[in-house]
């Protein structure tokens, strides 16, 4: 593992007791300052390998290695107790903070910027349990920005978001790679997520099957094909003076079916 890798695996597997093996022989580099996309079918493991990255996951099989704080954002959280947005937000500066201590005005300074990013500002003293589910799942990426971790991972980022809040989420996990060198991870079940902001896409194509490489040819007709079992298309436009890119999906009698945001 060189110094400029951020996450790698080889033989990577893993099974829930003595089951059938959700995944196994993966193997993947993801470099320092990049951003990967994680595409799979329902139920082919995505959480199950965001949960072995994270910790909260022993593998079964192969080796793991990361070099760097690493923090998570989940598709979803059960808050045990009526905290508000910012308490949530709050919960990401555990590292600064410290045992038993109190978070200080920077930190809360932190996390009221990391919602502003987010225009959720106005929301911070509001219980998270009566936030909407798009507005929770802004609210569980601005915990991990506030992190200072060095390698974010999203499990659906854009999953429960309207599209206004999906563009301003993808805005941000490019903008986290481009600007300040995060390396980012984000699972999705949207191609077209991929194709706008991802550098690399790791395509679960089966048990042993992970297909990884630049997002411009991973994100082929033939591999997207493959993956989601049925046909995929992928088209070039311009748009504003620019080259753009979007995907379908042919649905029945051959009828296009976007795959966007």
């Amino acid at each position: 593992m060189n110094e400029q890798t951020a996450i790698a695996f080889d033989g990577l597997g893993h099974r829930y007791g003595l089951g059938a093996w959700v995944f196994r022989d993966y193997t993947a580099r993801l470099q320092r300052g990049r951003v990967a996309a994680l595409l799979g079918r329902n139920g082919r493991g995505k959480t199950t390998l965001l949960k072995l990255l994270v910790g909260v996951l022993k593998p079964t099989a192969g080796r793991l290695d990361l070099r760097g704080r690493i923090a998570l954002a989940p598709q979803s959280f059960q808050a045990s107790f009526d905290y508000s947005a910012l308490d949530i937000v709050l919960m990401g500066r555990a590292r600064q903070v410290g045992l038993f201590a109190q978070p200080s005005r920077r930190d809360e300074q932190a996390a009221l910027a990391a919602l502003d990013r987010f225009g959720l500002a106005d929301r911070a003293r509001r219980p998270f349990l009566q936030l909407s589910g798009g507005q929770r799942q802004l609210v569980l990426i601005a915990r991990a920005l506030v992190s200072d971790a060095e390698i974010l991972v999203l499990d659906e980022p854009a999953a429960a978001l309207d599209l206004r809040n999906q563009t301003m989420a993808l805005d941000w996990i490019a903008r986290l790679s481009r600007e300040h060198g995060l390396t980012v991870l984000f699972t999705t079940h949207h191609p077209q997520h991929a194709l706008d902001v991802a550098d690399d896409v790791w395509l679960m194509l089966g048990e042993d099957r992970l297909f990884c490489g630049p997002a411009s040819s991973a994100l082929s007709e033939a591999h997207l094909s493959a993956l989601y079992e049925t046909p995929i298309k992928r088209l070039a436009f311009e748009y504003d003076g620019r080259l753009r890119e979007t995907l379908f999906a042919l649905g029945p009698a051959s009828q296009p079916r976007a795959l966007a945001r």
